[in-house]
């Protein structure tokens, strides 16, 4: 029996899982005083994975569910979560490693992600499998999209420092 490609929970649940793991990571490389280099290489990382994630839910999953669920009110309220998101991300990218707030700018946007988490999936994703969704169509466009932008990540960087900056 072929065994289906993941569908859309699936793929975003194992960025939400990925994530976790990244900032698992970091919070280890502050508990032995790792370099500012590999912080800073490793915060970057898990901005740019947010920032994927953020941009494949906004673009593609977010009006999918919005569709079928006629539920604008959560997901005004996750997009908005995502406008906050950014502006953490920003705050990280355009601080210097160096800098004494570093580290508690990587644990904010840390924990927000965890609280911004555990909403979609209690909130959105129960609901969004109750409502029988074409979740495997929409992980392969997702899917998809995320190559795309991970071909392009420099540039997302750039985008997310400048707003950060504006």
């Amino acid at each position: 029996m072929k065994k289906q490609a993941p569908d859309a929970i699936d793929l975003l649940d194992a960025d939400h899982l990925a994530v976790h793991g990244l900032v698992h990571s970091y919070r280890e490389l502050v508990r032995v005083h790792a370099s500012a280099l590999q912080r800073r290489s490793l915060a970057e990382e898990i901005c740019l994975e947010l920032t994927i994630h953020a941009k494949v839910e906004e673009e593609l999953f977010y009006p999918a569910v919005r569709e079928a669920l006629q539920d604008d009110e959560l997901l005004d309220e996750a997009e908005d979560q995502h406008g906050s998101l950014r502006e953490l991300v920003g705050q990280v990218l355009a601080t210097a490693p160096e800098d004494p707030l570093y580290d508690a700018r990587v644990s904010v946007l840390a924990d927000y992600v965890e609280r911004h988490v555990r909403q979609e999936r209690e909130q959105v994703f129960n609901r969004v499998l109750a409502a029988r969704m074409d979740l495997h169509s929409l992980g392969r466009a997702i899917a998809a999209r995320k190559e795309e932008l991970r071909a392009v990540s420099e540039a997302l960087r750039e985008d997310a420092l400048a707003a950060a900056l504006a």
